[in-house]
């Protein structure tokens, strides 16, 4: 297998993987990623496609390290699994670490706020 699909195809697998199995993060499975993709595919397509079309690339493939399958314009369409498992990692690291941040702020005590009754034992405000 070429190399620049073989990266792709071992990419796609390794962030499934994370998402469904390690980091069980399930973004498979929302609407939110799959709008994500959408929107990143919507200015991929052409781009992509304008930068690699055949009559006149400005990024041009060695056929001897992709699939030659070409999509959309001529896109090599490892690109599409690249970007593919770019979205899905870089959601998972975000959702993974929003976790992190709202589980350590829900360990935090709250400080009173000025004026606010304080919560420490023994503390009496008389009058």
């Amino acid at each position: 297998m070429p190399e620049y699909t073989l990266l792709t195809v071992l990419a796609v697998v390794l962030v499934v993987s994370l998402d469904l199995v390690v980091v069980r993060t399930r973004l498979l499975a929302t609407l939110g990623f799959w709008l994500t993709l959408t929107i990143m595919w919507v200015f991929q397509i052409p781009v992509d496609g304008w930068l690699t079309r055949l009559d006149a690339a400005i990024v041009r493939y060695d056929e001897r390290h992709f699939s030659g399958v070409r999509v959309f314009f001529d896109s090599p369409i490892e690109d599409f699994g690249f970007g593919f498992a770019m979205v899905l990692a870089t959601l998972m690291v975000w959702t993974v670490l929003s976790r992190r941040s709202t589980g350590a702020e829900q360990r935090r005590p709250r400080r009173a706020a000025a004026g606010e009754p304080s919560s420490g034992i023994g503390v009496h405000r008389g009058g």
